[in-house]
């Protein structure tokens, strides 16, 4: 195996003995350390007498020599990391304070607000984590000892993983002083821990200013598995192959995100006690200085010390003012700064269903977790509360429409000046209002990084929001309904106010879903209830009389008349452009002049009615008829109606509605962020034109490979060349694509390519880490330039992948170049079509192996090329082409079953194609590791195409990792992991490569596959961990 060859930080015992992963102290000194049960304590007293001195006397002289000298060389080292991010701050709790005495209280999954709030407490969430080595080390693993699966936590703020019966062993501090003494080590000391704390979220009062700048330091936590890049060398984080490897290959904060190898020459010791920077997000986050804890005041012995006072006047009137205050725990004390948006971000985590969870933990990663709060644990008004006085503070609400109006108007009755803006993650299911402000209809896979930095850049808008004020009409003279109400379930409201048929479908699923919840546990069955019950109303014309039960006048002109005669079946109050799950209702009035285009910032509300048509024509851009836009709106109905109040429906007694305007919100709309323009300073111009390469990517390929950039790119397949301004946006290079595929329509095509579908999408490929998509919404909103200059690429669901007969050059001769070269280098194999016109007439100018490659892909279907599609001259030679490559493919076969490597590097130089297959389907990979030859299987893994990898032979259906790890070839089996190999893949008999190792007895590579195996699936959580 191949190992770094800079020495490790500290070598025994290391850096993550001493301060974080192991137990340097219980470790080295264990033979001497009491073992469970060996020393029996009574009574909570120490044993005296003879025992004591000849416990202490079982250390020998060579252990002691030798922790001295360790010892003198770890102590500065350990006390570092002791403090790093934490025993900076002032005022620290003391030892005592932070020794746990519930053992269920150190298990906390929220942050605790409390003024028993322990310094540097984790927050622990259950995790399926089954690869990573538990925190505490090997030496006070429990888990370990009892030999058997116990589950896992995982720390929200700094990512680290325990057992669930570890995590007091990782926080509880040592009974004894000696831990904080620098010239003794408690060897005897039974309760010594590592004591590893998380990054630090407040700080403690003390007699010194509170607004005084105080730097926050790194918290360094160790990971055995890291991604991204060394900040000080630029190299990769290597995966050791090693089974149970303890190797740990980075040292990364928690706060900045900043990664390091584990070697002296990237990391040392006085990084330890660095000024933090906080990281990319260093104007959002709240640091732990401004968040600061207030003991509560001993009254009694400040009453004993003051009794010689002889005048209380001035002391009394505080006093009563501090009495009628209630008293809180923490108070924040920022610092204010023009560069600062502090944020706030509230989670809705029954929103999206289990999504609300998972970003709760994504944010408390990137974020101080006491500027992160759960809904569902008391609500908002606490937290605005506690930071109202912040200066320049930002909202996020994650949730849907209902949870943005929470938000309103709690900010409404804390009476905030100036009021903070909010921003929107729609994690529900209409997210209307997340439409009209451009954060799109739902959450999907973008990096909550990128979302912190449009919460940042965004710009702030006004929201009209509406009073809903009802009194009942006692003139109405309706039979008494036992299901109606006299109140509406909000008073204000943001979006919309409707009745009709809209609400009565609404209300029927509200009772549905109320009388039988455990029916409406599945989005899909609760949009086919909607589309039912619609139908039904419809059939059964339930609203059709709604005209005759309404009196309406807006702004003093009465439209009852009007509703009347247009016979409408649904009426809608709408606030915002947007109306049931994304649709415009109002439409774009630019024809017509008595109304103008809608706003949400204009005062005006827009009057819409429905017919049963214009309802259906909504879906395919169609609007309703116009009313009105006014400024109040009076509403009489004479009987019980449903109505629906932002999406919340109840049966309305006959009532007379007043809607008024109420106040304007402040929102974060999202705008376009200009990442990839020049700056100021730079001369280079945005480019006039842009020529662009369209490759697409299927759903399988996106799911499998979207973390492994460079793969998802090798296995896209080219659509052609755009040609666009330089500042376009996605929405005029969707109009640019869709005119390609109708040009490709038109042209005599040399091969058949499948037509995009109506679902594609475009993919950012510019982050560090991954591809994400890009909600159609949002289009408007990314400039092509920010993610490409040079590729794009696009994701189609519906790409069909198939295998085809084309498996092989000669399968496919039209698309062979005669006059091309023959392979001659290593990088030709992995070559991407470099497309200037079209697919068609790349792959005609390209070499056969990405010929292979596209079928492989769908690109091209063999079976619909017809003969006239050939050309007279390569159908001529296909014959004498074809047997001159089987006997290509025989020579290589034989040299890799021969284990020929001279012989192989020379076929191969004179163009021999890498991915032949043999008539059992089995590739040069399979018989390479038949063979057992390292040597070849590294060679054609660096210069056949990867999807080598998981090719399937016929008759047990197995790749080459299933046939590696039949064999037990361990090494083999780390190169084929490595490039890629899928591990979840299983043969005809349903193995997986751990089933088979597991049947070949080796229980050592069965573990490494299975830790692998693991890592693909968590793959996208672990992600945030790398910057």
């Amino acid at each position: 195996m191949m190992r770094d060859s800079a020495p490790p930080v500290v070598e025994r015992p290391g850096l993550e003995d001493v301060a974080e992963e192991e137990d340097v102290f219980a470790a080295e000194g264990s033979k001497s350390m009491p073992q469970p049960g060996s020393c029996q304590v009574t009574g909570g007293k120490d044993v005296e007498g003879p025992e004591k001195a000849r416990g202490q006397l079982s250390v020998s002289q060579m252990e002691a020599d030798f922790v001295q000298l360790t010892f003198r060389k770890q102590v500065s080292y350990r006390k570092a990391i002791a403090k790093s991010g934490l025993h900076h701050l002032p005022c620290q709790p003391s030892t005592s304070s932070l020794n746990r005495t519930d053992p269920e209280a150190s298990i906390r999954s929220t942050v605790d607000w409390t003024d028993s709030a322990l310094y540097g407490d984790h927050i622990w969430f259950e995790t399926n984590v089954s690869g990573d080595y538990c925190y505490v080390g090997e030496q006070h693993c429990i888990a370990r000892a009892l030999q058997k699966s116990v589950g896992r936590k995982k720390c929200a703020a700094c990512k680290i993983v325990a057992h669930t019966l570890c995590i007091e062993q990782l926080e509880k501090f040592p009974s004894s002083r000696a831990i904080l003494l620098d010239d003794t080590l408690p060897l005897n000391d039974p309760n010594f821990r590592i004591n590893f704390r998380c990054k630090p979220s407040f700080r403690e009062s003390n007699s010194r200013n509170i607004r005084e700048p105080i730097v926050v330091r790194h918290h360094w936590v160790h990971r055995r598995r890291q991604e991204g890049k060394c900040k000080q060398c630029g190299k990769g984080f290597q995966q050791k192959f090693a089974f149970h490897s303890k190797e740990i290959v980075a040292i990364s904060c928690s706060w900045c995100k900043q990664a390091y190898h584990n070697k002296v020459s990237c990391f040392m010791l006085q990084q330890i006690e660095e000024a933090c920077p906080i990281g990319a997000h260093a104007a959002l986050i709240v640091p732990p200085t401004w968040i600061i804890r207030v003991r509560r005041h001993q009254s009694s012995m400040k009453s004993s010390k003051k009794k010689k006072r002889t005048s209380f006047k001035r002391k009394s009137s505080k006093k009563g003012a501090e009495e009628g205050r209630q008293w809180k725990p923490f108070i924040i004390r920022p610092i204010p700064s023009p560069l600062m948006k502090p944020l706030l971000v509230f989670v809705n985590p029954k929103s999206g269903g289990n999504q609300g969870n998972k970003i709760l933990q994504s944010f408390m990663w990137y974020l101080n977790p006491r500027q992160v709060f759960d809904l569902s644990q008391g609500g908002p008004k606490e937290g605005l509360e506690l930071y109202r006085k912040v200066h320049n503070l930002r909202i996020l609400t994650c949730g849907g429409d209902g949870t943005v109006g929470w938000i309103l108007s709690c900010l409404d009755e804390l009476v905030l000046n100036p009021q903070p803006p909010v921003a929107v993650l729609p994690l529900g299911t209409g997210n209307d209002l997340a439409r009209t402000l451009n954060w799109g209809g739902g959450y999907t896979d973008e990096p909550l990084s990128k979302i912190l930095s449009h919460v940042e850049d965004g710009t702030v808008v006004q929201l009209d929001r509406w009073n809903l004020q009802v009194e009942p009409n006692l003139g109405a003279g309706a039979e008494p309904d036992e299901q109606q109400t006299d109140k509406l379930p909000l008073d204000v409201f943001n979006n919309y106010f409707s009745l009709g048929f809209d609400a009565h479908v609404t209300l029927e699923f509200h009772e549905s879903r109320e009388a039988n919840p455990e029916k409406f546990n599945s989005r899909f069955r609760n949009k086919m209830f909607y589309a039912g019950t619609a139908f039904s109303d419809f059939l059964m014309g339930s609203s059709k009389d709604l005209s005759k039960h309404i009196k309406v006048v807006c702004d003093g002109t009465d439209l009852t008349s009007k509703v009347q005669d247009l016979k409408l079946q649904c009426l809608v109050f709408l606030n915002i452009p947007r109306y049931c799950a994304g649709t415009t209702p109002w439409g774009n009035p630019s024809d017509h002049h008595d109304f103008e285009p809608q706003r949400h910032d204009d005062g005006y509300i827009e009057v819409i009615g429905f017919t049963m048509t214009s309802l259906a024509t909504l879906q395919v851009g169609g609007h309703g008829e116009r009313l009105n836009q006014c400024r109040e709106v009076t509403l009489t109905t004479t009987k019980p109606l449903p109505v629906q109040v932002d999406g919340e429906p109840c049966r309305l007694a006959p009532s007379v509605i007043h809607i008024s305007l109420r106040n304007q919100a402040n929102m974060v709309q999202k705008t376009k962020r200009r990442t990839s323009l020049p700056h100021l300073n730079d001369q280079q111009p945005v480019p006039d034109r842009l020529r662009i390469r369209v490759s697409r990517i299927s759903m399988s390929d996106y799911e499998a490979l979207h973390y492994d950039k460079d793969k998802l790119r090798q296995a896209s397949i080219p659509l052609g060349l755009i040609v666009v301004p330089g500042d376009s946006d996605l929405e005029t290079c969707r109009e640019h694509i869709q005119r390609l595929q109708e040009e490709e329509a038109d042209k005599p095509r040399i091969l058949s390519s499948q037509r995009l579908s109506p679902k594609w999408c475009f993919l950012d490929s510019t982050t560090a880490d991954r591809f994400y998509r890009i909600d159609r919404a949002q289009e408007h909103l990314n400039y092509v330039s920010e993610i490409s200059q040079e590729e794009i690429f696009i994701l189609d669901p519906e790409l069909v992948v198939m295998m085809t007969v084309a498996t092989s050059p000669s399968a496919m001769p039209d698309l062979v170049n005669p006059s091309s070269s023959l392979v001659n280098s290593s990088s030709s194999q992995r070559q991407r079509v470099n497309s200037d016109s079209s697919a068609a007439e790349a792959l005609t100018n390209n070499s056969a192996p990405v010929a292979s490659k596209l079928s492989r892909a769908g690109c091209i279907h063999r079976s619909n090329t017809t003969a006239a599609d050939f050309k007279p001259r390569l159908r001529q030679e296909k014959s004498q082409k074809t047997s001159e490559t089987e006997r290509e493919k025989e020579m290589l076969i034989e040299c890799v079953k021969n284990k020929d490597m001279k012989k192989l590097q020379e076929l191969h130089l004179k163009g021999a194609d890498l991915t032949s297959l043999d008539l059992s389907g089995c590739t040069l990979l399979h018989h390479a590791v038949s063979a057992g030859s390292k040597e070849m299987v590294r060679y054609i893994l660096d210069n056949a195409p990867s999807d080598l990898l998981d090719v399937t032979e016929k008759l047990h259906g197995e790749t080459v990792l299933h046939r590696a790890a039949s064999l037990c070839h361990r090494t083999i089996c780390h190169y084929l992991v490595e490039a890629g190999a899928s591990l979840m893949k299983t043969d005809l008999q349903g193995d997986t490569p751990k089933n088979r190792a597991e049947k070949a007895h080796d229980a050592e590579l069965a573990a490494y596959l299975e830790n692998r195996q693991h890592y693909q699936m968590i793959q996208r959580e672990d992600q945030e961990t790398a910057v």
